[in-house]
């Protein structure tokens, strides 16, 4: 290849890499928002077959994503007060939030619920129900009764418009009347032992995933604490929302890229200037690994519209393995001396690089196959990363490498070779069956060990300050959703109903035995017209002998002109579900109804509180049409679960893959020593797993694809290399073990990541790699002297 085709080509790929960093850069900066991703839920798979409880998951997850929950907690009921007015004043002035709730404007609860008195022979508790449908049911007791029950202070009916007290027991059982946040002073205030309790809520003016909002947002929360502090001394301010979730795995995310990527990169650049003696190797290697990493960030938004915080720390690791192919070149032109020649070089490394490509676009392609997004992602940044990345090396570096260049260091190739030797020898003869024979010995036990935890929750690990005051508010308040639901189905609203009804049957009977706290539903809100017009019959007998129940009314010492106006009253009307959904009532729990969004029906929400188990959950789902338990974290568990179980068969089948093409390239006698450093360092690493008791997750697994494909590589480098460096033993494998070290302190440096996934990600790549990098000496034919 002459000259001036070799710089036409690198022109050429540079053209195409200026018009990749130009659309990177617009798809980062220039769109207005960032495309990284901190929204956790949204890098989770699919799990429900049916679609609409993705849906009203997605729908549950953010009914409340972009409101923050505040309480200003102090011993002293006035200074708690005082100090939430000041928090909401102190908050509303910034814009960041587009509406801000401290004080409630004043209002008169009896006018808030007087609607429901036209509906109140159509409303009864189960208790009331059950009361009214006894033989011996005696209306007179239970007037008199409810004439001698203690003062209501909260919402309360009149006497003389709910005699019997059935309306009034079905205003006790809502949601609001048990909610342990009271109004005082105009401020929802809740009360305990440890002192008093104050609401502030506030809803951002954007999405609590954009980059912008949170950094603005957080700011003026942090000056308004420290202010409220400082004001009122003894108050504590505690918080909740995925507004601190989100910056928090920011945060993280941008710490572990810093540490990573900078750590990585410093090591890398020392390595190759010890070993190549010049800067200009170590600044083509990183020319070649950055061009893969621009590309790889350029398609990952353009196919996902987003990049997710575990992509962005992966795509920091990915610089130790992108320099590989750029190693091998410029290790190919050190060796080569005086003789160098850029094409020759390049032929030479060809079939190496192309093979080591193929091993390593297997392993993520693998990794592809999981119905995970973040995985997804990852793979094709990986993917991406590589295949450019070796295609920077083939029309790039040699423009770029046309003068020989220093030998290797002597003490690396030095050092190299007696490594090479002394493994050799190890691995030759009766040696090599005596010692094989006891690494599986020892590796055994740890193979007994081996367990599996595919918890979700493994996935992130929040900061335990933030769980514990999001555990503090949901005590104090009893507000923040849950990530189980039952998703209600139904032909139409009545059907809906009806069948929330049938739920919530078993859901009071776990509620009697301690299973439960509670549960908030529409049904419980709104009865079904069936359910409505069953009450208004057990009702009806009073009122169908209406001069009996007036001569009761008057002897119990009400006034004329109010029973008449009650007996008028009768039978009232029903409430219907679309009436109510528009009343103030109904505000905060309006996304339980998902309307028509099912086709050809309507569906609801029904959400249980407090800890039941998932099993008595599923349970009280049993044989129930229309109703599913939804419960996200175990869905992606169960899906983890049985990804992690095919995972050892994905791994078989990709050794089975690759058996043929070495088979092929090195023969079927020597394809087992060539195959045997990537598969020996997997079990090696499933053994020390199993030592240290780390539960193994879909993550390990997948990163044991990965070391599969790494090791196959270092395999292919050594024995490719080695038959053009005979002239100088140990250069080859110095390059091999310099490869390794790239790759150890990037993808090693994942073990030290904040997010558990990377964590175990991590550990196995660096226990991999650093395996497979010394069993390599095993895959060459011929015995190393040091001669």
């Amino acid at each position: 290849m002459t000259q001036r085709n070799l710089w036409l080509r690198a022109v050429g790929f540079m053209l195409a890499t200026l018009l990749l960093a130009v659309a990177c850069a617009w798809l980062l900066f220039g769109r207005g928002r960032s495309p990284v991703q901190t929204d956790l839920l949204a890098m989770l798979p699919a799990t429900e077959r049916n679609p609409l409880a993705e849906v009203a998951a997605q729908r549950l997850a953010h009914a409340n994503g972009n409101r923050v929950i505040l309480l200003a907690a102090n011993k002293d009921d006035e200074q708690a007060k005082a100090a939430a007015r000041e928090l909401g004043q102190l908050l509303a002035k910034d814009k960041v939030f587009a509406s801000v709730t401290a004080e409630l404007p004043p209002f008169d609860l009896q006018q808030l619920f007087a609607p429901y008195l036209q509906h109140r022979f159509s409303l009864l508790t189960e208790a009331d129900r059950q009361a009214l449908a006894q033989p011996g049911y005696d209306p007179r007791q239970a007037l008199a009764q409810h004439i001698n029950e203690p003062f209501v202070t909260g919402v309360g009916t009149r006497l003389q418009d709910d005699p019997f007290g059935w309306l009034q027991h079905w205003l006790e059982q809502q949601p609001w009347s048990r909610s342990p946040l009271l109004p005082e002073d105009n401020l929802l205030t809740a009360h305990r032992d440890d002192g008093s309790y104050v609401l502030v809520t506030a809803t951002l003016s954007g999405s609590a995933y954009d980059d912008g909002i949170q950094r603005r947002a957080l700011a003026v929360l942090d000056q308004a604490e420290h202010s409220i502090e400082h004001d009122h001394p003894g108050t504590r301010v505690l918080r909740t929302g995925a507004l601190f979730y989100a910056a928090t795995a920011r945060g993280d995310a941008e710490r572990d890229v810093h540490r990573v990527g900078l750590i990585s990169t410093l090591g890398i650049a020392l390595l190759l200037l010890l070993v190549f003696r010049s800067p200009r190797p170590l600044l083509l290697a990183f020319l070649s690994t950055a061009i893969g990493i621009v590309a790889a960030t350029t398609v990952s938004v353009l196919v996902f519209g987003q990049i997710y915080l575990l992509t962005l720390v992966f795509g920091a690791a990915l610089l130790g393995e992108a320099v590989d192919y750029s190693i091998q070149y410029l290790t190919a032109r050190a060796n080569a001396g005086s003789n160098w020649n850029p094409g020759q070089g390049l032929r030479q490394v060809r079939p190496a690089l192309l093979l080591a490509l193929g091993t390593s676009l297997l392993g993520y392609a693998l990794l592809g196959l999981v119905p995970f997004p973040a995985l997804r992602q990852m793979a094709c940044f990986a993917m991406v990363g590589m295949v450019v990345a070796c295609l920077s090396v083939f029309f790039l570096l040699p423009a770029l490498l046309q003068t020989p260049a220093k030998p290797l260091t002597h003490v690396s190739v030095r050092g190299a070779l007696v490594l090479q030797s002394a493994i050799s020898r190890c691995v030759a003869g009766r040696r090599g069956i005596l010692l094989g024979a006891m690494s599986l010995l020892l590796a055994l036990p740890g193979w007994l060990q081996m367990h599996h935890d595919d918890d979700v929750h493994l996935l992130i690990s929040p900061p335990s300050t933030l769980v514990a005051q999001e555990k503090q508010i949901r005590d104090v308040t009893g507000l923040g959703n849950s990530t189980q639901f039952y998703l209600v189905q139904g032909a139409n609203e009545e059907q809906v109903l009806q069948r929330e009804e049938a739920l919530e049957q078993r859901l009071q009977a776990m509620t009697d035995a301690g299973q439960l706290q509670g549960w908030v539903g529409l049904a419980g809100m709104v009865p079904s017209l069936q359910r409505q017009q069953a009450n208004q019959a057990l009702i009806a007998p009073l009122f169908a002998q209406a001069g009996r129940t007036h001569q009761w009314l008057h002897e119990a010492g009400f006034r004329d002109a109010d029973i008449d106006r009650l007996l008028q009253a009768w039978p009232g009307t029903p409430l219907h579900l679309q009436a109510w959904l528009k009343t103030p009532a109904a505000t905060p729990f309006r996304y339980l109804w998902m309307g028509d969004e099912a086709s050809g029906g309507a569906a609801s929400l029904v959400l249980p509180q407090g800890d039941a188990s998932n099993t008595a959950l599923q349970q009280a789902a049993a044989n129930l049409p229309g109703v599913t338990l939804v419960d996200k974290a175990a869905g992606v568990s169960q899906l983890f679960g049985r990804y992690r179980r095919y995972a050892s068969l994905w791994l078989l089948a990709a050794v089975l893959l690759i058996v043929p093409v070495f088979g092929w390239r090195y023969g079927w006698r020597s394809m087992p020593s060539v195959l045997a450093p990537p598969v020996l360092g997997i079990g090696f690493t499933l053994a020390v797993l199993g030592y240290l008791h780390h539960a193994l997750t879909l993550f390990h697994w997948m990163a044991l694809m990965l070391v599969l494909g790494v090791g196959a590589n270092y395999a292919v480098f050594l024995r490719e290399g080695e038959p053009h460096v005979t002239h100088r033993p140990g250069a080859m494998y110095a390059s091999v073990l310099l490869s390794a070290a790239t790759a150890l302190l990037s993808f090693g440096l994942l073990a030290f990541s904040s997010m558990p996934a990377l964590q175990d990600f991590g550990l196995t790549l660096l226990l991999g790699i650093g395996f497979t990098a010394l069993l390599v000496p095993a895959s060459t034919a011929s015995r190393i002297s040091l001669s």
